[in-house]
């Protein structure tokens, strides 16, 4: 049975946080149309300050093992790249919508 985590990662504060984000993106997309294909990515987006300007993100992996997303995460841009800065990884189960 596969396990599903959900994370949630807060980009930095600097003042170079929004241009490094914006910068190390396209590699970012990248990565997650792979995990996609692969059925790792179940969905997630772009946390928003109130000026709309992204801050942070929201992903809710679906791997094998917590061992497969720390992989997973190895390779990841955002964290390579500097931009996330606070991540926080839960498990999580979504909801059977089928009822």
């Amino acid at each position: 049975m596969k396990e599903q985590y959900l994370l949630i990662a807060r980009d930095g504060k600097d003042a170079g946080a929004e241009e490094r984000r914006l910068n190390v993106r396209p590699r970012h997309l990248d990565k997650i149309r792979e995990l996609k294909r692969s059925g790792e990515f179940l969905f997630g987006g772009a946390i928003l300050d109130e000026s709309g300007i992204m801050r942070g993100s929201m992903i809710l992996y679906e791997v094998s093992d917590r061992a497969r997303l720390d992989e997973i995460l190895k390779d990841e841009p955002y964290i390579s790249g500097g931009v996330w800065k606070d991540i926080e990884i839960v498990p999580f189960r979504l909801a059977k919508t089928d009822f």
